[in-house]
């Protein structure tokens, strides 16, 4: 699939509640994120580089450079510019006399033929006498659509000041709605479910809620250019040949992150019993136990270097087990869990047995699928600080998955332990009663609030970009708690069943049992929020 380039303008204006940005919803027969609230944005046009000879301020080899392009930068400007009138009415430009153009002027007149692609950029300027400031635009950040979605689009969004006098509109066709907002209620919206807000949507509305003025955030955005990411294909190994990983591929930020240098050092395959090293003092070792749930295996991390801390021990397989043994030389002061799924803690009483060290966990909730012969030493609090030689670790209480579930974070290289709080390649079970899905939409919330640059799941390779990671889990549970809520109907009970057959339409007929653990799970979020009301044990209905 091509990767397209494409622009977002935000608008930002003062008000006597402070900063607010505009926000258009698209239409709910979009195939890209339909009803969801964006910033004006949209494809750059072929046509965009023609306009280059109406725009003033920096030039394009300047901007180019600050967005690491060969060449280009201005179109993508001009892209945003362009895509703002269209989709909302207000078009960044200046007259022959330099002044910002207000809401009266004859340009608005030619909007429509814009929209229908009629009139471009470079030629509504020239027929108006117009220029377009490129010094008033400030480069926020880059983001690059993740494989999945139906378009993927390689998006640079820009800030600006909206110029006085314009009245924002939507355009009735491919957005629905608008309003101005300030950052931190619109993630509160989102947060409560009452918005849906996409990734890069939420990335930046969380950049802007930390400026009390349009002046303060335009200084920082032009003083601080996102920096580039890696984005082109990176060497590694698999089966002991050389590969290429893509970008979005499920090793590519764990061979960015091992082999910075690209010299094709790192695995693109996960091993059970091969031990890699992940960060300093820190290896993880794979049990033999892949399967569905498990993906390649369960994730053990020994940390340390002559005295080790056990994290996630897994399954009690012997050879598992010894290959622990083997690393550390039998020297382990401590065994860590996450949760007592049978997965990840069952070693724990051997390694006990084995070497006398103490366990730490939450005890094991009551229902199936619980490790019962995991008895901890000690059960740590939440914001709790464990020694270990690889650093202090930080215990951090993330329920949803499991009630007892307990990621650890890693300062110094902020390396999240994430357990399956976070796993790679799929979103987690929650299942009622222990699973809650209102306790996991909060702990993700949570993480979001600690210094984290790279996760170490149970399950996968390292995972970079924790924000990201984080906000899109976020934002799919809420697009499927949305689809739930859509299935109920206040007039007439629901089955769970039918909700299921409903909100689960994008999924296969074989898989709605499954499925309808996590229908139920939105359920009885959607009934705590006083959204659902269940009218008895199989039956409900929207409030």
């Amino acid at each position: 699939m091509d990767i397209r380039p494409a622009a977002t303008l935000v608008l930002s204006r003062d008000t006597d509640d402070g900063v607010e940005v505009l926000l258009l919803q698209r239409t709910w027969d979009a195939v890209f994120l339909p009803g969801y609230f964006v910033f004006p944005g949209g494809a750059v046009d072929q046509q965009e580089a023609k306009a280059r000879a109406h725009a003033h301020g920096p030039e394009d080899a300047e901007i180019s450079q600050t967005m690491s392009l060969d060449e280009g930068g201005a179109d993508y400007m001009l892209a945003a510019v362009r895509e703002c009138f269209e989709e909302a009415g207000i078009l960044l430009a200046a007259d022959r006399n330099g002044q910002l153009i207000g809401g009266d002027h004859p340009v608005h007149q030619d909007r429509d033929a814009v929209f229908r692609g009629e009139l471009s950029l470079a030629k509504l300027c020239q027929r108006h006498g117009l220029s377009v400031p490129l010094d008033r635009l400030a480069y926020l950040s880059h983001w690059t659509t993740p494989p999945g979605p139906p378009r993927r689009f390689d998006t640079r969004f820009f800030v600006t000041t909206a110029p006085a006098g314009q009245i924002a509109s939507h355009d009735g066709t491919e957005t629905i709605d608008h309003l101005w907002i300030n950052p931190t209620q619109a993630l509160e919206d989102h947060r409560s479910g009452k918005r849906l807000l996409g990734l890069p949507t939420l990335r930046t509305l969380r950049v802007l809620s930390d400026f009390d003025t349009t002046e303060a955030l335009m200084r920082y955005a032009h003083a601080n250019p996102p920096e580039a990411y890696p984005s082109e294909p990176w060497p590694a190994r698999k089966k002991d040949k050389p590969i290429t990983l893509e970008p979005g591929s499920p090793a590519y930020d764990e061979a960015v992150e091992l082999d910075p240098e690209g010299e094709g050092s790192t695995r693109a395959e996960i091993i059970p019993g091969e031990p890699v090293t992940v960060a300093a003092r820190v290896i993880r070792l794979t049990a033999p136990n892949p399967g569905m749930m498990t993906g390649p295996g369960t994730n053990t991390y020994l940390l340390g270097h002559e005295r080790f801390t056990v994290l996630d021990p897994g399954p009690n397989h012997e050879g598992h087990i010894e290959r622990i043994l083997e690393l550390t030389g039998g020297v382990i002061d401590q065994v860590i869990v996450t949760h007592t799924h049978p997965d990840h803690s069952p070693a724990a009483a051997t390694l006990k047995a084995r070497t006398g060290c103490r366990v730490m966990g939450l005890a094991a909730p009551e229902g199936p699928s619980q490790d019962r012969t995991f008895t901890p030493d000690d059960e740590p609090d939440h914001g709790d600080l464990i020694v270990t030689e690889a650093g202090i670790l930080k215990a951090i209480h993330t329920p949803g998955h499991a009630s007892n579930h307990v990621c650890y974070l890693l300062p110094g290289p902020d390396l999240l332990f994430s357990g399956d709080h976070i796993m790679q390649g799929s979103t987690v079970v929650i299942n009622p009663p222990d699973g809650d899905m209102k306790a996991y939409l909060e702990s993700l919330y949570d993480l979001l609030g600690e210094s984290l640059r790279i996760i170490a799941p149970a399950h996968g390779f390292l995972i970079g970009y924790p924000e990201a990671v984080v906000d899109y889990l976020i934002t799919h549970r809420l697009a499927r708690e949305h689809k739930v809520h859509k299935a109920l109907s206040s007039a007439q009970a629901q089955s769970l069943k039918a909700v299921t057959a409903r909100a689960y339409d994008d999924v296969p007929e074989a898989l709605h049992g499954l499925a309808a653990r996590s229908a139920l799970a939105h359920l009885l979020k959607l009934e705590a929020d006083g959204r659902a009301h269940r009218d008895d044990a199989e039956t409900w209905r929207a409030v």
